[in-house]
């Protein structure tokens, strides 16, 4: 296998943290924004891919001629079929049609062999995540394959403590609030656990939408944000990760992308429409003198045919 030293793999991470200034309302925290869509497949999920499969390669579970298997929304897809194209593995994924088509024409497109789950009206429902993992562990048996097993791969962890350590050395002042949404909640704890590692004070508040309130409510429901609310606690999401819970609408997640598109110039998806909505309310509600980070998932580029940007 190919080393990452002069390949597109050395460009995963080191990526900027901008504080946002044009929709931040008066009296407000600083709200800083980590860029993650400047990551080579256009999201965080770059630094999850390459964390678990390089891991699995140095344990011996992953071994060469072996086939890549997991299940997604598209954007893990997208960085695992990026990593096993630059490392030589063939990579198959499930997935579904609830998912923004740019995403799957992304994985086709780095080599990934695709399954398609039919969804409700092209909705994620409470069922679509599980029937899909059921798939993938299916899959998973062959002993030909490795499934990645993206909800419960403490893997992934490491490589977003590297994102924490980034932001502890970008951020100009001490990190008051860190607010993320939860999809397999990896990014959320390896964060949390590098923050609060060098600054215990630090608050950590984990994000869902609205629609789907397992967090704040323990209520299943139907949504179109991809990657997060996936209708379950993630067994990644321990209680020591974070300090406090909250939900955003989805019309709102939609609304805050669209104006970090056009008033910050900030091209990002729906997930980071909800996650610069919390920091925005969280921030409103600690006043100046303080700080609230967050990401920025993944590139608006991602959502162009799914109507996000029609308006």
């Amino acid at each position: 296998m190919h080393s990452t030293a002069y390949n597109a793999l050395s460009a995963i991470g080191n990526t900027p943290l901008v504080r946002l200034s044009n929709i931040v309302p008066d009296q407000c925290a600083d709200v800083y924004l980590k860029l993650e869509y400047l990551n080579p497949t256009g999201s965080f999920k770059d630094r999850m891919a390459l964390a678990i499969i390089e891991e699995a390669e140095q344990r011996g579970t992953l071994r060469p001629g072996m086939t890549v298997v997991e299940c997604t929304a598209g954007s893990t897809g997208t960085a695992l079929a990026f990593v096993c194209a630059v490392k030589g593995y063939r990579f198959r994924v499930i997935t579904s049609d609830a998912f923004a088509k740019e995403k799957l024409q992304s994985m086709r497109a780095l080599g990934a062999e695709i399954q398609l789950v039919s969804s409700e009206g092209g909705r994620i429902t409470p069922d679509l995540i599980p029937r899909m993992i059921g798939l993938a562990a299916e899959l998973g048996q062959d002993p030909e394959n490795y499934w990645t097993r993206q909800f419960e791969n403490r893997d992934a962890i490491e490589g977003y403590r590297k994102m924490g350590k980034e932001i502890r050395q970008q951020c100009p002042a001490f990190v008051n609030v860190f607010v993320a949404a939860v999809g397999t909640a990896g990014m959320l704890t390896g964060v949390s656990l590098e923050l609060k590692h060098t600054g215990p004070d630090t608050k950590v508040v984990a994000l869902e939408p609205a629609e789907s309130p397992m967090l704040t409510q323990g209520i299943k429901g139907s949504h179109s944000i991809d990657g997060v609310g996936v209708g379950f606690i993630p067994p990644m999401l321990s209680a020591e990760a974070y300090d406090e819970v909250g939900a955003i609408s989805e019309a709102r997640a939609r609304e805050t992308a669209r104006l970090l598109a056009a008033r910050e110039g900030i091209f990002a998806g729906t997930s980071t429409g909800l996650n610069v909505a919390a920091a925005l309310d969280i921030g409103c509600q600690l006043g100046p003198g303080h700080t609230v980070v967050t990401v920025a998932c993944d590139s608006g580029m991602k959502y162009l045919a799914g109507g996000l940007f029609d308006w």
